[in-house]
C-alpha cells in the first residue's frame, strides 16, 4: 500500500463513521413471551432496528435475558438512533466490481457513512478522494422506488434527455442507487446513451446501508469487492444498480428500512449548490429535480423544493404515472384559474385515493400539498412527450433549470456559458429588446474566449459583437495571460528564448512580448504590429501614466461624457445589437492619447493559435478578411512551435499536436486556394500577391514560401502565377528561349514579338520601377479597364500616374511620338522580363567562364591582360550586386539581412568564390612566388564558378528535379561517409605503420595514410604492392599482415559500405521521384524572384543599373518616401480601396463556398454510412430469417 493510500485510508476512517444498534428493543412483544429468552425468541423476534438479537453488537451492554418488561416498567420505551446506536469508524469503503456485464467493465466507488455525516466532508470525499469533476449542474432524480413500466416513447425521451443534458453540462446525477424503480431507469439511460466510458458519468446513488442485499460482503477498508446485482427474488432487500459510478451508503443503525437517506441527500444537495459553477464565474451550481412516477412522499419532496428560497426547479415527466401525473393534471387545471372548481376537486380527491390507495382523509391532505405546490407553479415544468410542439427533452430540462431559479438574464447567460449550451442561451436568454447592463456582454465574450466556448463566441458575434470594439489592450493581454498549464509554460519559454533572459515568477506577458514571439516564430523580415515604433510609444505612454497601466474601465469612468457621443455615432448595424454591447467595449484605450491600432479577428486568431486552441482558431479563421493569409500564418506558427517544442525536449504529444494543427491549416489553405482558382483564376492569383498591411506588408505567397508550405506553392494557381511572372509581358508559347536569344542578339526583332495586354497582366504584380512603363497600347479584343494593380485611386491622390502621363501624352503629342513611346515601353518590358534577364545573364556568365578559363590556361604575365581585366571587372561587379541584394532585402537589421542571405547555399558558394578570387588577386599583384600562389588560387576558384552553372539548370523543368535529388542525396549521406572514413582510417593507419616502421615525421604521412586506401574503394587494389617482399627488398616485420588487413578492408569498404551507400541513394531516388517535381516547383519561386529583383543588365554592365538605383534611392530619400520604400520591398500587387474591397468580397464568397462544400461532403458521407449500416442490418435480418 502506498503512502497516499494510507493517508486516504486514515482520513476516511477519521472522518466517516457507521452506526450499530446496541440496545435490543423488540418490535412486538405479543408473539412469544418467555423468561429467560429462549432460542426461538432469538431467531424470530426482531428489534425495532430490524435486526435479530444475535445480529446485535453487545460490546457496550450485555444481551437481554428477557423480552417482557420487568416489574415496575410500562414497556413503552421507543427506539432512538441517538440513544440506542453506537458510533464507530466506518469499516466499509473501496471499489465495487459489478459482475453482471460481460462486455463492459462496470466499477463504482463506495463508502458507508452515518446518517448525521457533515455534507462538506462528503463533498470533499467526492471531489478530492474520488476525484470527481466539479459539477456545472445537479440533476436529482426522484420517483417510484418499486418497479413500474414506462411507455416506450416516454422511456426514450427520459433516457436520452437526462443523459444528453448531463453529458453536455458535466452534471452530477443523484438517485437512490438501487436496481428498482426510477433508479433502474437512470441506470438503463446511462447504459444506452452514456457512451463507452461509463465512469466518466458522475451518477451517484445515495442508498440506505440497511436495505442493500449482502451488504456484509462490502465490509472492508479500501477493498475491491466483486458484486452480483442479481439479488435473491425472495429477499425484501434491494441491490445496487451497476451503472452508477459512486455510492454513498447511509447508515442510521437500522436494517431493511428506507427513507433515512433523504435528509442527508437534501443536505448534500444544498452544499453542492454552494459550489461555483466555474472559477471565472460567480454563479453557483444550479439544481433541478426530475420527477418520474412516484408515491405520496414525492409530493412532499416537490413542495420542499419549490418552496425553498431560492426555489429549486422541478421537471415532471407527464405520463410516467402516479404522483407525476397528478402534478401534471393539477398544473394544467390551474393554468388560468388558480382555484379548482368543486366538482373537479372532488373528482381529483377520488383520483388521489385510487392512485395512492389511501383513504379520503389522507387524500385530502395530499390534495392540500399538491395545491401548495401550485402556488409555486412557475418553478414546475411539465414535459408532455405526446405534445406536437414539445422541445427536445434535454433542452426542456435545461430551460426549466434556467427559468425556474428566478435568476437575472445575466446570471442565466453565465450559467448557459458554463454549460456550453449556446442553443439554450439563444432561445431563452439573448432575446430581442432585452436590457443588458453596460459591459455585461463584453465580459461574457471575454469569459467565452478564456473558457474556449466556441459556440458562445459565434452566438455573440452573430448578435452584433464586433472585435474592433471589444478587443482592447487589457483584454488581449488578459487572454494571453490566461493560465493553461503546459500552454502557458510554453509561451513563457518562447518569451525567454526571444529575450534571452529568465522571466521572474508571476511575470505578466505584454503585447510587445507576444509581438517578439510572433516575429521569432514567423522569422525572416516579418514585423509584428505590436513591436513597431508607433505601437511601442503609445503602449508605454499608457503604461507609464500615473505609474501604472490605465485600464479601459478606469479611463471610461473618467470620460463618461464620451459615451453619449459614441452611441450617437454608432452604425445602424451596431444599433441592432442587444443593448449593452456598447459602453466600455466601444471606447478603446487610445482615445485620448496617441491612438492604438484597432484590433480585429487577426489579433484574436493569432492568440488562439499561440494558445493551442485549435477549434477556436478554426472558427475565428472563418470571420474577418484575409482568410487565406491567416491559414498560412497559422501553418507557419504551428510548425515553428513544433520545432521549438522538439528543441526544448518537451512532451512528445505537444510537438505532435503542433504538427497535426499545422498540417490541418496547411491543407485548409490549399483547399481554399483550389476553390478560389476554380471560381476565378485571375482573382485567385491576386489573392497570392496582393499586399496585406495587417501582415507586415507581406503577401500570401511570401508567407507560404517562408513557411516551406510546398503543397501550396506547387499548386496550379501558384505555378500559373509564377509562369506569368517568369515570362512577364511576353506572350510566348513555343521556342521561347530561341526567340529571346535571337532578340538579344538582334534587338530590332523585339518589335516583332507578341506582348500581353493590360487585362492579361492585371493579376501580375510589378515593381515600382515598372509602374511608369505600363503599356497603354490598345490591342484588339482587349479590355479598356484601368488595371487594378496600380497605386491607390482615391480622391486625394487623383488618377494613377500612368493615366496622367500616358493619357496626356496620347492626347497632346503627335502620333509619331506616341508610337516611339510605345516602342520604348516594349523595349523596357522585354528587357525587364525575368526570362529575358535569365537568358541575358546566362549568356554573359558563359562568356565570363570562357574568359576565366582562357586566363588561367595561358601563361600569366606580369600585368593583367584584357581578358583578365574583364574577369576582374565581372567578379567585382558581381560582388557589388551581392552587396545590393543584402542591403535591399526586407529585414531592417543588418544581422537579420545577412542571416537570411547566407541561408541560401548558392549565396554561400558565391561568397566563398568572391573571397577566394580577391585573395588570389592580391597575391597576383606581388612578385614571385606570390604571383604563382595567386594563379593557383585562380585555378581553384574557377571550380566554384563552374559549379555555379548547376543553379542555371535548376530553372529547367526537367533538370531541376534531378538537381533537387542530388541536393537531397548530398545532404543525407553525411553519416554514411563518416562511417566509411572511419573504416578507411583504421586500415590506412595500420597499413602504413606496418610497411614503414622507420618513417620520419612529416605531413606526407597523412597523405600516405589516406591516398591508397581511398583509391581502393574504386577498384584500384595496387596488386604489385600486396606482397612487399616481391621486389627483393628486406621485408618489414609482420608485413604479411597487410595482405590480410587489405582483404578485410576491401570486404567491409567495397562490398558492404559502398553497397549500403548505393542502396541509400537508390532509396532516396525512389522517395524523391514522387516529390521531386513538387520540390522543384517550390524552389522555382526562389529562382524566379532572384531574376525578378535583379537588374536587367548583366555584369559588368550591371554597374550602370546600380548607379541608376542609387540615384533613385537618393531622390526618394530627399522626397521623404522612406515609408513607401519599406512597403514597396518585394514583388507585390498594390490595389486601390475599391479593388481591395472587391478582392476581400471574392475571398469571403470563396470561404463560404468552401465551408458549404465541406458541409455537403460531410452530410453525404454521413448519409452513406447510414445507408451502409441499414444495408448490413437488412442482410443480417434476412440471413437470420433464412
Amino acid at each position: 500500500m502506498s503512502f497516499n493510500d494510507k493517508l486516504r485510508r486514515s482520513w476516511i476512517e477519521e472522518t466517516f463513521s457507521k452506526r450499530e444498534c446496541v440496545r435490543f428493543i423488540p418490535s412486538s412483544r405479543d408473539l412469544h413471551r418467555c423468561n429467560p429468552v429462549c432460542q426461538v425468541c432469538q431467531n424470530l423476534i426482531r428489534c425495532v432496528c430490524g435486526r435479530l438479537m444475535l445480529e446485535h453488537s453487545w460490546k457496550e451492554s450485555p444481551p437481554p435475558t428477557a423480552i417482557a418488561p420487568a416489574a415496575g416498567q410500562d414497556g413503552t420505551e421507543d427506539w432512538s438512533m441517538e440513544l440506542h446506536t453506537r458510533v464507530s469508524p466506518t469499516d466499509a469503503y473501496g471499489t465495487i466490481d459489478f459482475q453482471d456485464s460481460a462486455t463492459r467493465v462496470c466499477r463504482a466507488k463506495y463508502v458507508r457513512v452515518a446518517v448525521d455525516t457533515k455534507p462538506e466532508a462528503l463533498l470533499q470525499l467526492m471531489l478530492r478522494e474520488w476525484q470527481m469533476e466539479r459539477p456545472k449542474l445537479l440533476l436529482t432524480v426522484h420517483g417510484g422506488c418499486e418497479n413500474f413500466t414506462l411507455p416506450p416513447k416516454l422511456k426514450q425521451a427520459f433516457s436520452k434527455g437526462l443523459i444528453t443534458a448531463a453529458r453536455s453540462t458535466d452534471a452530477w446525477i443523484l438517485t437512490d442507487g438501487i436496481n428498482t424503480g426510477v433508479s433502474k431507469y437512470v441506470g438503463e439511460a446511462v447504459k444506452t446513451f452514456g457512451g463507452h466510458n461509463l465512469r466518466k458519468r458522475s451518477t451517484v446513488g445515495i442508498t440506505p446501508w440497511g436495505v442493500i442485499d449482502n451488504n456484509i460482503d462490502l465490509i472492508g477498508r479500501n477493498v475491491f469487492r466483486p458484486y452480483q446485482p442479481l439479488g435473491n427474488p425472495l429477499s425484501k432487500r434491494a441491490c445496487f444498480n451497476s451503472f452508477h459510478s459512486h455510492f454513498l451508503l447511509v447508515d442510521d443503525g437500522t436494517l431493511g428500512k428506507t427513507g433515512c437517506q433523504q435528509g442527508l441527500r437534501r443536505k448534500l444537495e444544498k452544499h453542492i449548490q454552494l459550489l461555483k459553477i466555474h472559477p471565472r464565474l460567480n454563479q453557483r451550481v444550479p439544481m433541478v429535480c426530475v420527477v418520474v412516477e412516484g408515491g405520496p412522499a414525492i409530493v412532499s419532496t416537490v413542495l420542499d423544493y419549490v418552496s425553498h428560497n431560492p426555489p429549486v426547479p422541478v421537471f415532471v415527466f407527464e405520463g410516467s404515472g402516479r404522483a407525476a401525473d397528478l402534478l401534471a393534471f393539477l398544473h394544467k387545471q390551474t393554468d388560468i384559474d388558480r382555484e379548482l372548481d368543486e366538482d373537479i376537486k372532488q373528482d381529483f380527491l377520488v383520483r388521489i385515493g385510487e392512485v395512492f390507495g389511501v383513504d379520503r382523509a389522507e387524500a385530502f391532505c395530499l390534495c392540500s400539498l399538491l395545491l401548495e405546490c401550485m402556488d409555486h407553479r412557475q418553478s414546475i415544468t411539465i414535459f408532455d412527450f405526446e405534445s406536437e410542439d414539445h422541445m427536445a427533452p434535454d433542452v426542456a430540462i435545461l430551460t426549466a433549470t434556467l427559468k425556474g431559479t428566478k435568476a437575472s438574464s445575466a446570471e442565466q447567460l453565465n450559467v448557459a456559458l458554463a454549460w456550453d449550451r449556446a442553443d439554450i442561451a439563444q432561445k431563452d436568454v439573448l432575446l430581442y429588446g432585452q436590457h443588458w447592463q453596460v459591459g455585461s456582454l463584453e465580459q461574457v465574450m471575454l469569459d467565452s474566449l478564456v473558457m474556449d466556448r466556441v459556440s458562445f463566441v459565434k452566438l455573440l458575434i452573430d448578435n452584433g459583437m464586433t472585435m474592433s470594439r471589444f478587443l482592447t489592450v487589457d483584454r488581449l493581454e488578459e487572454l494571453y495571460n490566461t493560465p493553461l498549464g503546459q500552454t502557458g509554460h510554453f509561451l513563457h519559454h518562447l518569451v525567454e528564448d526571444v529575450k534571452q533572459t529568465s522571466l521572474p515568477l508571476g511575470y505578466r506577458l505584454s503585447l510587445i512580448d507576444m509581438g517578439l514571439v510572433i516575429e521569432y516564430l514567423i522569422g525572416g523580415a516579418y514585423r509584428s504590429t505590436y513591436t513597431r515604433k508607433h505601437f511601442r510609444a503609445t503602449y508605454n505612454q499608457l503604461q507609464d501614466k500615473e505609474g501604472r497601466r490605465v485600464s479601459t474601465s478606469s479611463l471610461y469612468k473618467q470620460k463618461k461624457g464620451l459615451k453619449t457621443d459614441l452611441q450617437r455615432s454608432r452604425s445602424p448595424q451596431d444599433q441592432n445589437m442587444p443593448h449593452g454591447t456598447s459602453g466600455e467595449a466601444v471606447w478603446s484605450p487610445g482615445l485620448y492619447e496617441a491612438p492604438l491600432p484597432s484590433f480585429n479577428f487577426n489579433d484574436l486568431f493569432v492568440w488562439a493559435v499561440l494558445q493551442q486552441r485549435q477549434q477556436m482558431a478554426m472558427f475565428l479563421w472563418q470571420h474577418g478578411e484575409e482568410a487565406l493569409a491567416r491559414a498560412i500564418v497559422a501553418c507557419k506558427l504551428y510548425r515553428s512551435m513544433a520545432f521549438e517544442a522538439q528543441q526544448s525536449s518537451m512532451n512528445d504529444n505537444i510537438a505532435e499536436n503542433f504538427k497535426a494543427y499545422s498540417l490541418e491549416f496547411g491543407q485548409l489553405a490549399v483547399n481554399v486556394l483550389d476553390c478560389a482558382f476554380r471560381q476565378n483564376e485571375k482573382m485567385a492569383m491576386k489573392l497570392l500577391t496582393s499586399e496585406m498591411e495587417a501582415w507586415s506588408h507581406f503577401t500570401c505567397l511570401q508567407i507560404a514560401v517562408s513557411s516551406c508550405h510546398r503543397p501550396f506553392v506547387s499548386h496550379s494557381c501558384t505555378q500559373t502565377l509564377l509562369t506569368d511572372l517568369w515570362t512577364g509581358p511576353l506572350n510566348m508559347r513555343k521556342n521561347s528561349f530561341l526567340k529571346i536569344i535571337l532578340s538579344l542578339l538582334l534587338p530590332p526583332a523585339i518589335l516583332l514579338l507578341e506582348f500581353k495586354s493590360k487585362a492579361e497582366m492585371c493579376h501580375v504584380p510589378q515593381s515600382h520601377e515598372a509602374i511608369p512603363f505600363v503599356r497603354d497600347t490598345p490591342k484588339t479584343g482587349a479590355t479598356h479597364e484601368e488595371p487594378d494593380h496600380l497605386v491607390n485611386q482615391d480622391a486625394e491622390h487623383g488618377p494613377p500616374f500612368q493615366e496622367r502621363c500616358l493619357g496626356s501624352v496620347s492626347e497632346c503629342l503627335s502620333p509619331v511620338t506616341v508610337h516611339c513611346v510605345s516602342w520604348i515601353t516594349r523595349l523596357y518590358e522585354f528587357y525587364t522580363a525575368p526570362v529575358v534577364k535569365f537568358c541575358f545573364h546566362t549568356m554573359s556568365y558563359l562568356a565570363f567562364l570562357m574568359l576565366f578559363s582562357y586566363t588561367i590556361l595561358v601563361k600569366m604575365g606580369d600585368e593583367p591582360s584584357i581578358q583578365e581585366w574583364l574577369v576582374i571587372l565581372y567578379i567585382m561587379s558581381t560582388a557589388v550586386e551581392k552587396t545590393r541584394e543584402v542591403l535591399m532585402s526586407e529585414p531592417r537589421q543588418l544581422r537579420q539581412k545577412l542571416k537570411i542571405w547566407f541561408s541560401e547555399y548558392w549565396n554561400v558558394s558565391d561568397f566563398i568564390a568572391i573571397i577566394v578570387f580577391l585573395a588570389g588577386l592580391v597575391m597576383r599583384w606581388h612578385a614571385e612566388p606570390y604571383r604563382t600562389v595567386g594563379r593557383i588560387t585562380y585555378c581553384l576558384d574557377i571550380v566554384f564558378w563552374f559549379v555555379r552553372l548547376m543553379e542555371l539548370l535548376a530553372v529547367n523543368q526537367h533538370a531541376g528535379p534531378y538537381l533537387t535529388m542530388i541536393t537531397k542525396m548530398t545532404s543525407n549521406m553525411f553519416f554514411i561517409v563518416v562511417m566509411m572514413a572511419i573504416v578507411l582510417l583504421s586500415f590506412g593507419v595500420s597499413r602504413k605503420a606496418i610497411l614503414s616502421p622507420d618513417e620520419a615525421p612529416s605531413w606526407s604521412l597523412a597523405r600516405d595514410v589516406v591516398f591508397q586506401p581511398y583509391w581502393m574503394i574504386f577498384g584500384e587494389v595496387y596488386a604489385s604492392e600486396i606482397d612487399p617482399c616481391d621486389d627483393g627488398h628486406p621485408c618489414p616485420p609482420a608485413s604479411f599482415l597487410t595482405a590480410f588487413l587489405q582483404v578485410v578492408y576491401m570486404f567491409f569498404q567495397y562490398v558492404i559500405m559502398v553497397n549500403i551507400l548505393i542502396a541509400f541513394f537508390n532509396n532516396i531516388y525512389f522517395d524523391m521521384q514522387s516529390t521531386s517535381n513538387r520540390l522543384w516547383k517550390y524552389n522555382r519561386y526562389r529562382y524566379i524572384m532572384t531574376y525578378q529583383d535583379r537588374p536587367w543588365l548583366p555584369p559588368p554592365l550591371i554597374l550602370l543599373s546600380h548607379m541608376t538605383l542609387g540615384l533613385r534611392t537618393i531622390f526618394s530619400h530627399f522626397n521623404g518616401d522612406a515609408e513607401g520604400e519599406e512597403k514597396g520591398s518585394g514583388l507585390k500587387l498594390y490595389l486601390g480601396h475599391d479593388d481591395r474591397k472587391k478582392l476581400h468580397e471574392f475571398e469571403e464568397k470563396v470561404v463560404q463556398a468552401f465551408i458549404h462544400e465541406q458541409n455537403e461532403d460531410s452530410h453525404q458521407s454521413q448519409m452513406k454510412r447510414i445507408r451502409v449500416t441499414a444495408d448490413r442490418r437488412d442482410v443480417h435480418h434476412s440471413g437470420r430469417s433464412l
